[in-house]
Parts: C-alpha cells; sequence; structure tokens
C-alpha cells in the first residue's frame, strides 16, 4: 500500500470556493494490490512460468476467492466434500465484496448491500436462512431487522436541496410524471411478455434459452430502445442512466435493453410518483462493511479448515485424462507450488480464465473476446464528525448527486447509519463510502491504474462539497480503492451468447446433500474436468449471480 501525506494548499485550486479551508489530508491505494495483478500479467505474457518447488493434493481446486468461489466452497461442504483448497490472488477472499476499515471504523471497499431476495434466488435465500438473517414466524418469512436498511434509506441533491428518494420529483411537470407513467407501463408489460428472473440463468428455457421479447431486447442499446419508445425526458434518462451505471458499471449508452429492463422487471419493477406501490421501497440488507459482512462469514469456515489459500496467484490450469494440474505463484513465499487434483472449479473472471487454462474450450475463447469489463473505484473517506447539510430530506443511507461532478459518479453510503446507538450516529466519526462506476470513461482503467490517490481523494471532496461544503474540513482521511475489471457490462447480443454456450438447462434431477437438502442441479459451463463459475457467465456482476453461479459448479463437481 501507498501512504504518505499530502499537504493542503497543494489541493487549494481544486477546491476554490469551499468556505472551509482543506485540512492536511492522509491517504492511499487500499484493499485491492493491482501491482500483484500485473505481476501475474507479466509472468503470462512472458510465456516461460518458474519451476514449481513443491506439488499439493487435493480433490478440488477452486481458482478465485471471490463470491462465486466461496459459494462453490459452500456446496461443496454442504455435499460432504472436505478435501478441496481454494487459491486467492488477494490477501483477503471477498472479490468485490470485501470489506475493510479506516481509523478503526468498518466500512465498504465494494460491493454494499443485498436486496431482500426473490424466491428464484432459493441458494441466496438458503445463505441468509443459515445465517439467521431469517426465518419462519407463523407461516411467514421475516428478516432480522438489525441488517435491513435503517430509514432513511436513500435520498437525492437536485438543485440545490435534498428529496427524498433517487427518482427525481421535484419540480418535475406533467410531462415528465407522463413519461414516467408510461416507462412503468411498459416495464410492466415487458415483465409479462417473459420472464426476468434474478438469477438470470433461471429464466432460460430447456427448449428455447432465449424468449423472443427477450432477444429483441437484447439485440439494441437500452438508450436506443428509450428513444424508439418516445421517452426522453431529461429526468427519467439521469435516473435510468444512474440505475445501469450502479448495476453495470457503464450507462443507457453502452448496456442492452434487455438489461435495462432486467434492472426493473426482475426485482420490484418501475413505479411512477403517486402509484400506490412506489411507497413500498425494495427492502435492502446492508451492514457497515457491506456485503463484506456475507464473504467474511462465507470464509470462516475455510480459515477453521485450512482450506482457503490467501496470496497465491492462478499461474496455469492443465486439464488432463486422469485430473487437473494448477500451478499458482504463492507471493508469500516468493514461490511457485504445484497442485493436483481430480476436478477444478474456475471461479476467476473470464478474461483471467481464458489466459489461465491451457487450450480453453471455444466458448471460454469466445466470451473473454465477447465480454467487457467496467473499472470502479471506491473512495473511503474518514470524517471527524458529521457534516453541515442543505435543506431538505434528512441524512440517509445512500446520498447520491443529480449530475455529479465526477464522470460516473454514484454518490455515497454512510457506514454509520446502521448503528443502534443514536449518540454515536449524531455525534460520532464516521466513513463515507463513495462510488465511481468508470465504464464510459475514455481511458478510465488506464486512469486508475496511473494517476495518484490524492487526484481521487480531491475530486471527490470537491464533488462532495456541493451538498457538504464542510467536507474538506471534516475529512481526515482518504482510502482509495480500485477495480480494474469490476464487473462485465450487458451489452448487447452478451445475452444471446450467453445463452447458447452449453449451459445445461435446469431440470428435475435432484441430489440429496450431507445436510438432508434435496437441490435441483443448476446450470454451469462445463468441460470433463474443469466448471466454470463466475458472474461474468451472467454477463453483469451482482450478488445472487455470482452465488447461485458458484454454488450450481459445486454442486456439479461433487456428484
Amino acid at each position: 500500500m501507498q501512504r504518505r501525506h499530502f499537504l493542503a494548499t497543494a489541493a487549494a485550486s481544486v477546491l476554490a470556493g469551499c468556505h472551509d479551508a482543506p485540512r492536511t489530508l492522509e491517504g492511499g491505494f487500499a484493499g485491492i494490490d493491482m501491482e500483484r495483478g500485473h505481476q501475474l500479467r507479466d509472468l503470462l505474457k512472458a510465456g516461460t512460468l518458474p519451476t514449481p518447488g513443491v506439488v499439493r493434493r487435493a480433490q478440488v481446486l477452486i481458482a478465485g476467492g471471490g463470491v462465486a468461489g466461496l459459494a462453490a466452497a459452500r456446496s461443496l461442504r454442504l455435499a460432504g466434500v472436505e478435501d478441496f483448497a481454494l487459491l486467492e490472488l488477494e490477501d483477503a477472499p471477498g472479490g468485490n465484496s470485501r470489506g475493510g476499515q479506516v481509523a478503526g471504523i468498518a466500512c465498504p471497499l465494494g460491493a454494499h448491500y443485498l436486496p431482500v431476495p426473490g424466491d428464484d434466488a432459493r441458494e441466496v435465500q438458503d445463505l441468509l436462512e443459515e445465517l439467521g438473517l431469517r426465518q419462519r414466524v407463523a407461516g411467514r418469512w421475516q428478516y432480522d431487522e438489525r441488517h435491513l436498511c435503517h430509514s432513511p434509506q436513500e435520498r437525492l441533491f437536485l438543485e440545490g436541496e435534498w428529496q427524498e428518494g433517487l427518482l427525481p420529483v421535484q419540480g418535475v411537470g406533467e410531462a415528465t410524471l407522463a413519461q414516467y407513467r408510461r416507462f412503468a407501463e411498459r416495464v410492466q408489460a415487458l415483465g409479462k411478455a417473459a420472464r426476468f428472473t434474478m438469477p438470470m440463468l433461471k429464466s432460460f428455457d430447456a427448449k428455447r434459452p432465449l424468449a423472443p421479447a427477450h432477444q429483441a431486447l437484447d439485440a439494441m442499446t437500452f438508450a436506443a430502445w428509450l428513444d424508439q419508445e418516445g421517452l426522453d425526458d431529461p429526468r427519467l434518462r439521469w435516473y435510468l442512466d444512474y440505475c445501469c451505471r450502479d448495476d453495470y458499471g457503464a450507462g443507457t449508452a453502452r448496456v442492452s435493453a434487455w438489461a435495462g429492463i432486467h434492472y426493473f422487471a426482475s426485482r420490484h419493477g418501475f413505479h411512477a410518483p403517486g402509484d400506490a406501490a412506489a411507497e413500498d421501497r425494495e427492502s435492502v440488507l446492508t451492514w457497515s462493511e457491506g456485503n463484506g459482512w456475507l464473504t467474511q462469514r462465507l470464509a470462516a469456515p475455510l480459515h477453521d479448515g485450512g482450506q482457503l489459500r490467501t496470496a497465491c496467484s492462478v499461474l496455469r490450469i492443465t486439464e488432463g485424462r486422469h485430473g487437473v494440474e494448477v500451478d499458482a505463484f504463492n507471493h508469500a513465499t516468493d514461490s511457485v507450488e504445484r497442485w493436483q487434483a481430480q476436478r477444478c472449479i474456475v471461479a476467476l473472471p473470464v478474461f483471467m480464465a481464458a489466459r489461465v487454462v491451457q487450450s480453453p474450450p471455444a466458448f471460454l475463447r469466445e466470451a473473454a473476446q465477447r465480454l467487457s469489463w467496467a473499472p470502479w473505484l471506491v473512495a473511503n473517506i474518514h470524517i471527524d464528525a458529521p457534516l453541515a447539510d442543505r435543506p431538505g430530506a434528512a441524512p440517509a443511507w445512500d446520498n447520491v448527486l443529480y449530475n455529479d461532478a465526477n464522470p460516473g459518479g454514484l454518490g455515497y453510503v454512510d457506514a454509520g447509519h446502521q448503528r443502534l446507538d443514536l449518540r454515536a450516529v449524531l455525534a460520532g466519526p464516521t466513513v463515507l463510502s463513495y462510488y465511481q462506476a468508470l465504464g464510459d470513461v475514455p481511458q478510465g482503467r488506464e486512469q486508475l491504474a496511473t494517476q495518484p490517490w490524492v487526484h481521487w481523494a480531491y475530486a471527490t471532496l470537491a464533488a462532495l462539497s456541493g451538498p457538504h461544503p464542510d467536507l474538506p474540513r471534516r475529512a481526515t482521511r482518504v482510502d482509495i480503492t480500485r477495480y480494474g475489471h469490476a464487473m462485465s457490462i450487458p451489452t448487447p447480443g452478451v445475452l444471446g451468447f450467453l445463452g447458447q454456450i452449453g449451459l445445461k438447462p435446469i431440470s428435475d434431477k435432484r441430489k440429496q446433500l450431507s445436510n438432508g437438502e434435496r437441490v435441483a442441479w443448476l446450470p454451469t459451463p462445463t468441460t470433463a474436468r474443469l466448471a466454470f463459475a463466475h458472474s461474468d457467465w451472467s454477463g453483469y456482476s451482482v450478488f445472487e449471480e455470482a452465488f447461485t453461479r458458484g454454488h450450481g459448479a459445486g454442486l456439479a463437481v461433487a456428484r
């Protein structure tokens, strides 16, 4: 990690116009070791890998410790398979659902919430039940309110003041409201024409992978579809662009119309102001450390069982007639280890899997060529006291700026919002986690790799100084977490491609696990000895997709 002080005077021009002079700020890069990833890339490009110094064996290997890899490990354990090892590049597992701390305060380093899952996500529901987050009371499922997002949940900074909710309603006229209603009607109609499920693989039909309505939407960008529908209101278009950047890392001009509709139709729909259903906001589970709360609990049994191997970069995966060989660089010992196993779950991003799998199958090569990935940034800002606020809605968990000055800016969440001690909420320090999706930013990945941390830190402070003019004085530290390939972008054609790469449809065949649970097989891309598991195989990155993919891959190799 890089850690150094930066004098306030160096940023004075960046924050010109603020009433409070910036203080001396600490910070640096945290969370993800990009240099380690680049070292792996360079080793692979060189073509000559170091000779392994030790050989280890396991029944199953899992390459990658993100949500999919951790879910695969859990499903192996449920199936009674304990002889496995999980190899993870970073010093801690979790992928883009890691949590961390700034000045002793827990905060997210990536994904920060999980919507209460619907019945299509039964595997995620089972996990939440296992973790004690939901239980059946008087015949109905109830969620532990301590883990549901506290009210107020979200607000939008628009025209100098805060409004409740993120859909712009302040000062909008009848023409805008009419377009809101029109879009709500179209989402509802399309949802009836074809199923939109999360995870998306459960919308595939065994005889016809892609419904005609899905095919038509997958063939164009969301922006083109909105133009075609005559939905051109600036407030509506801003909101839909924000939603796409939030889930997919890029806006309406890049993601497919299928992805744009799926965002709403697979969850809670879209509700115009005045619609009775609009009052019932989607419930979300969240924690101070974000989804790191979930990944830490998924990883805990692997720590205890010695199956988790961190700081291990997978260099090569070779599939043979009688087993799999995996070479991995151990960054702690600065040496290469060879693993031999019967099966391997490749829970790596598709572009990385295509590099390390020797003689990769055609579907993997093509997927690596077709998919594109959005870089992301998370700026965790420690403040020593609550901020001054503009008029309007009260401070919320999720706070978004209309037309954020930073390209791809998505606003911030307050790590202290879930505290039960009201005194700490009102007077204590906290961490604000600001998100920026760079999928639409020219040379976004290059900027992320080359710009110093102060560039991102002070750009963030400047953007948030509009609603919070005292932020430069209150901020004591900013830690920047960078994701060069945070999530795959569901561009036009991606859904159609993923539906035709040999995914086995869900069948009625069932398997009994060691705990007595009976589960249906889930589709997963496989070869004779490899099973591929990552949210990339869904074309976009959310917890439900990654977890279900990993769960299905674990079942596939455990049978």
